[in-house]
Parts: C-alpha cells; sequence; structure tokens
C-alpha cells in the first residue's frame, strides 16, 4: 500500500542553525497521526516543506507516490492544509470562503458552491452558509477552515496546531470531527501539537525534539516501552524534558 505521505532523510536549515535533522517517517491511508513536539521542535517547518512553501534541499516527500518537489502537482492535489495562523477572510460570507477557494483548484461557482454546501453540512454549519466569518467562534472557523481544505477531495489532510486558542470543548468537539473524517471517509492526516491530551492510545505518533524524529509508534506501545502510565511521562523520559502540555 503506497503511504498517504512518506519522508524520507528531510533536513533543513536556517542559515547556521539547523531545524529538521535527518527526519523520516511515514502516514498510512486512513490514519490519524499525531506530529508530536515542543514549540521549536520543528514541527511548522516540516510543514512549511511538505506544504513547498518552503523548497526541500535534502531528503524526499511523496504524496501518495508523487515526488512534493519534482511533481507537485498530483501531490499536492491529493493534499489539504490547515495552517496554524487563521486564513479565513472574515469580511466573507462561509460560502464565499469556500467558493473563492474552490476556484484556486479550477472548480466553477456554481459545483463549488454544491460542494461547498455538502462540507458546510458535514461540518455542522449549513445553516451559517451565508453568515460572514467574523461571526463564528473560533472552532466554527476551524471547521470552515477543514471543509475548505477538503473541497477538492484530497486523501491527506495536514494541521498544524489547529486547536491553538481553543477552549476545552471546542478543542475537543474538533478533535472528534477530524476522527470522524479519518473513520468515516478514510482520509489520512497529520496532526501536529505540543499538547499529550489530544492523542489517543491507538494513534500513530511521531515525537520531534530539536529537529530530530527519537521515536514512533502506536501511542500505548511508546508508553509501554517506557515503562509509565502515560503518553506525557513517555515524552518526557524520551526527550529529557522535564514536561509537555495537557
Amino acid at each position: 500500500m503506497t503511504d498517504a505521505l512518506s519522508i524520507r532523510g528531510l533536513s533543513h536549515s536556517y542559515g547556521a542553525r539547523k531545524a529538521l535533522d535527518d527526519v523520516s517517517f511515514s502516514v498510512a491511508p486512513g490514519s490519524f497521526t499525531v506530529l508530536l513536539g515542543l514549540n521549536g521542535a520543528g514541527k511548522s517547518t516540516l510543514f512549511s516543506l511538505v506544504t513547498r512553501l518552503y523548497a526541500a534541499r535534502s531528503g524526499e516527500i511523496e504524496i501518495f507516490g508523487a515526488n512534493v518537489m519534482r511533481d507537485p502537482g498530483p501531490a499536492l492535489r491529493e493534499l489539504g492544509v490547515v495552517f496554524q495562523a487563521r486564513t479565513l477572510d472574515l469580511e466573507l460570507s462561509l460560502m464565499q470562503n469556500l467558493v473563492y477557494h474552490a476556484s484556486l483548484h479550477g472548480i466553477g461557482p456554481l459545483e463549488a458552491r454544491r460542494l461547498g454546501l455538502a462540507a458546510l453540512t458535514r461540518a455542522g454549519l449549513a445553516e451559517r452558509a451565508n453568515d460572514k466569518a467574523r461571526a463564528l467562534s473560533g472552532g466554527q472557523m476551524r471547521r470552515v477552515e477543514i471543509a475548505r481544505a477538503l473541497l477538492h477531495a484530497p486523501k491527506l489532510l495536514l494541521l498544524d496546531e489547529p486547536t491553538v486558542g481553543l477552549d476545552i470543548k471546542a478543542r475537543a468537539d474538533l478533535l472528534a470531527h477530524v476522527r470522524g473524517l479519518v473513520r468515516d471517509e478514510g482520509l489520512g492526516v497529520l496532526w501536529t501539537t505540543h499538547l499529550i491530551d489530544e492523542i489517543a492510545d491507538e494513534d500513530q505518533v511521531v515525537i520531534l525534539h530539536h529537529g530530530k524524529v527519537l521515536t514512533m509508534g502506536v501511542a500505548r506501545e511508546i508508553v509501554a516501552a517506557q515503562g509509565v502510565e502515560n503518553i506525557g511521562a513517555a515524552f518526557s523520559s524520551i526527550t529529557g524534558a522535564e514536561k509537555i502540555s495537557a
């Protein structure tokens, strides 16, 4: 089976500072994979390389077998992205935001509205289609951003610290929504976070620390291998960091 995302030997530097050092891991189709690390671990740099915001000079990135640098069209067609910073146009309605984004993928306005309504329905926001984005809560905005990222029917979704600024309930609701997409639609997800309470026992976890992958595997197996009680304690044991946020 072809990996949804395959990263091999990826390194990246900002001048003399090495942000990523020979990073390798993969995300299986229809799986929820957590990229776990403290702020400054290199998560956002990796995210920027996968999405081609930065050019990868060392290593390989493939999305369903298509190389991101050498064959970006097929690779990026399978990719949906939710960035850490909010990116909705607050003065446009939800539907206007979606139709505009769809046009960037060559989707006409009539089809965009059809797809947009279906996406908002999945997100539980169909009745808000004509409301301006600024009228939404933080969690609702994130749902719209996910709906927008999936308009062109990609099979891989990347989310960079998507729960930043959300309260506990909104975080839980957003996680449940994305896990539902994995379960019901076979979506592959890479979810980056520094919050251990966003990790379920059955999740695939990649621990990134100071630009290096220190371990990867099923969360419960990582915990068992460290002989500790939870993933937070396992993270501390593996990285030597005092603690990571709950």
